[in-house]
């Protein structure tokens, strides 16, 4: 019988795996979120430019073989990670109101975007993205799938009580949605906004989509 190569560690025992065809690679599934965990941790540590796969594998209790039958190169990784941002995305708020809904979106993205991990890797990225095409255009699309996915929830929510019109402009709902909070917390980084800073800008932006 032809045995496989298969992730290092706590494996169970010969007689209870499935048999898999000759010459394949066997990819936990645990491991492989053990590593993309890592890549959160370890861009937040040391940022993408001092981020290695040793230290990745470090980070993840896992041997660099491991990392590499997965991803070719640290960049294929960080795109990957950055790209899976996207379907994660925010949950819909269901407030009954347009002024509700954003304003628990705001809660909700505002208290993400203070967390310690993210505060560091998107400016990190950020800066990465200015200097690499393929990582501005994986960032990019992680940031806009995600807020787009949930803002399209709320305009479509909106619209359907008669609070928007239906031909409003999708692309320029979303700006001004995002816009105000992401310049204040990922751009300028200010610290946790005051006492009914979200309250009012849910109540603004709420009156702006209204005029549209």
């Amino acid at each position: 019988m032809t045995t496989n190569a298969a992730e290092p560690a706590a494996e169970p025992p010969l007689r209870a795996r499935r048999r898999t065809p000759a010459g394949a690679a066997v990819l936990r599934p645990d491991v492989t979120e053990a590593i993309r965990a890592a890549v959160f941790e370890e861009l937040a540590a040391v940022g993408y430019a001092r981020m290695s796969i040793e230290g990745i594998a470090r980070r993840a209790g896992v041997g660099k073989t491991a990392v590499y039958r997965r991803w070719r190169s640290k960049l294929h990784l960080v795109l990957d990670v950055v790209s899976a941002m996207a379907v994660l995305g925010l949950p819909a708020p269901d407030t009954g109101s347009l002024e509700g809904d954003l304003r628990l979106l705001y809660e909700v993205t505002s208290r993400a975007l203070r967390h310690p991990v993210a505060s560091q890797i998107i400016p990190d990225l950020q800066a990465e993205a200015a200097r690499n095409p393929e990582i501005a255009e994986a960032f990019q699309k992680a940031l806009r799938d995600g807020q787009e996915g949930v803002a399209s929830k709320v305009i479509a929510a909106a619209t359907a009580r008669g609070e928007l019109t239906p031909d409003l402009d999708p692309d320029l709902a979303l700006d001004l949605i995002s816009g105000p909070l992401y310049w204040r917390s990922v751009v300028i980084r200010s610290p946790k906004p005051p006492k009914g800073y979200l309250e009012k800008l849910a109540r603004a932006t709420a009156g702006a989509l209204k005029a549209l």
